[in-house]
């Protein structure tokens, strides 16, 4: 995912429904604008933590289906069995 991807995903977490959206075709923090009036901007800083914490969420997700193929592979299972199973 790109970090234009990941702007717009972090600030789907944020809060429910259509509260932002962006002044310009540059999808960034400097052209965010807020469609919700009960809704404050939130920092750059708090967008910023919020795409880190996803992305490390992430990179976990990731490392654990690595992790659990190797245990099945480890336990005998064939690449097909395995891929049968979880789809990797």
């Amino acid at each position: 995912m790109n970090e234009q991807g990941w702007l717009n995903y972090a600030l789907t977490q944020m809060h429910s429904g259509q509260w932002f959206g962006f002044n310009s075709k540059a999808q960034n923090y400097s052209t965010l604008i807020m469609h919700d009036s009960s809704i404050t901007k939130p920092t750059e800083v708090d967008v910023n933590a919020k795409i880190q914490e996803l992305k490390d969420a992430d990179t976990n997700t990731i490392a654990k289906k690595a992790s659990g193929k190797q245990k099945l592979l480890d336990l005998g299972l064939s690449e097909e069995e395995v891929q049968a199973l979880i789809g990797v």
